[in-house]
């Protein structure tokens, strides 16, 4: 049974279409990894009934030769996706046993393509978080050790459980979503292939908001290949939700080992900050020195406003935060709890329901946005974002994609940042500026720290250019030689 949860997603779907095993077969080998990798702590809601009845039907469909592009193949869902009367919380206690009377546009256009789910991951609580430690549900475990130890590693955040579950072979693939790098990030800390489309590319019409003008959904997967086949389902124009792009979707997987050479990749050196490990720094140069084998042009770009995007994003989406979470009063549905009059109830319910992170960017959203600071904070942060993406337009004149480490560090122990906000937030450093920019991104494993734990490069594109990313992300996966590489199995 192992050796079926551990194929890549194409490789499982063309078993499935050559008749070499069925997709019951593949969804009782991966219910059956799930529940032997619960101390991971990857899933928080398992749904094995649903997941082997839509296995059967997929079956059948198979059988008649009408099999849809993600036919039969068992998906992992982050909590924040709603889900038909499944239950979604975005591991928050303030939405209790919600269950969603409606499927949000990307799950529904994975299940459309005949893909079943095998579950509902673990996240950080409504995204807000670079460690998975701020879950209602408790922390995701990184099924990655350090050579030798036994401490538990944070698998990233805030899509911890969708690349936990990738990495340790519990779906074929997963949906996450990234507001300042949560898809990127994680896929970087498991050795994962995680990739935010351009903003608008995938419809966020039923995914529990964070910070509307940043939120994006995406996939994380085994490989870059893969990556693109889930990315072509989830993508689409949707009507239901106003930044959606009315846009054709390519076919990403083409773009998956196409030449690469005469490519112009841009090296902004602004990403060279002070205190960044030298192994991070000898990867980037390692992925430097593949694109040029491979006939690409290396050229040096400036982005001169990169240092004012984290403080930029830590005053935007905190402000889009305190508005969009404002709904959660305990009136319509989820927790309420009891209070002597409305403001009670209301003050009450959000005190028990919020988590401390939650509250933490609530406040700092709420305070930014305040009468007399308005000016001060929000507005500047928007004109800062403006000159970020401004910097990209510059650097476009002078290259087709740049490369970046995804990440400062690898993987750190669970705890250690989590009383150091600061910290924390410095983990978005290399990733934030795609969102407020709106650009495409992709993180690739490209290899191993010296502790024997994975290490990513981030791939930034045009807008609209997932297809030059994944060309350049296939051709580092290649020369990186990371596919295959596994965490050893302890759980």
């Amino acid at each position: 049974m192992t050796a079926l949860t551990s194929l890549t997603l194409k490789a499982a779907l063309d078993g499935l279409k050559a008749k070499q095993f069925s997709s019951m077969e593949l969804t009782k080998a991966h219910i059956a990894a799930v529940e032997a990798a619960r101390p991971l702590n990857a899933y928080i809601l398992e749904t094995p009934e649903a997941a082997l009845a839509s296995a059967e039907a997929s079956d059948a469909r198979l059988a008649k030769g009408e099999a849809g592009a993600l036919e039969g193949a068992p998906l992992g869902i982050k909590d924040l996706f709603c889900t038909k009367d499944v239950r979604a919380t975005a591991c928050s206690k303030i939405l209790g046993d919600f269950q969603p009377p409606y499927e949000s546009t990307v799950t529904s256009n994975l299940w459309r393509d005949g893909a079943l789910m095998l579950g509902k991951l673990n996240m950080d609580e409504f995204a807000m978080g670079s460690s998975n430690e701020t879950s209602a549900f408790g922390p995701v475990v990184n099924p990655w050790r350090i050579a030798g130890s036994n401490k538990s590693l944070t698998p990233g955040g805030s899509s911890g459980g969708s690349a936990s579950a990738v990495a340790a072979d519990l779906c074929l693939g997963a949906t996450a979503t990234d507001t300042g790098g949560s898809i990127r990030q994680p896929a970087a800390f498991t050795g994962t292939v995680g990739i935010k489309p351009t903003y608008g590319r995938c419809s966020r019409w039923g995914v529990v908001a964070f910070a509307s003008s940043l939120d994006q959904a995406g996939p994380i997967a085994k490989t870059v290949e893969d990556a693109a086949i889930l990315l072509k389902s989830m993508s689409g124009h949707d009507p239901k939700d106003s930044t959606s792009l009315d846009i054709e979707v390519p076919d990403f997987a083409s773009f998956v080992g196409k030449s690469v050479k005469g490519l112009r990749i841009g090296v902004p050196k602004e990403y060279r900050v002070d205190g960044m490990p030298a192994e991070i720094e000898k990867l980037w140069q390692d992925g430097i020195n593949w694109l040029k084998e491979a006939g690409c042009e290396i050229v040096e770009v400036s982005l001169p406003h990169t240092k004012y995007a984290l403080p930029a994003y830590y005053i935007v989406a905190p402000a889009e935060a305190s508005s969009n979470l404002a709904r959660y009063d305990g009136m319509r549905y989820g927790l309420r709890a009891e209070g002597g009059n409305l403001t009670e109830i209301y003050e009450n319910t959000r005190a028990e329901g919020f988590g401390a992170e939650v509250k933490r960017r609530i406040l700092i959203g709420t305070y930014v946005l305040s009468a007399g600071y308005y000016d001060a904070y929000y507005l500047k942060a928007q004109k800062v974002r403006r000159r970020i993406a401004d910097d990209f337009e510059q650097a476009w004149q002078k290259c087709d994609a740049l490369l970046t480490p995804t990440a400062p560090s690898a993987a750190f122990g669970l705890g250690e940042n989590s009383n150091d906000p600061i910290a924390m937030y410095l983990n978005d450093v290399f990733t934030v500026t795609t969102n407020l920019a709106g650009l495409p991104s992709m993180s690739v494993p490209a290899g191993l720290d010296a502790q024997g734990l994975p290490l990513g490069l981030q791939i930034i594109g045009r807008p609209l250019d997932e297809g030059t990313v994944f060309s350049i992300g296939g051709a580092i996966e290649k020369a990186a030689g990371f596919a295959g590489k596994k965490a050893e199995r302890w759980w």
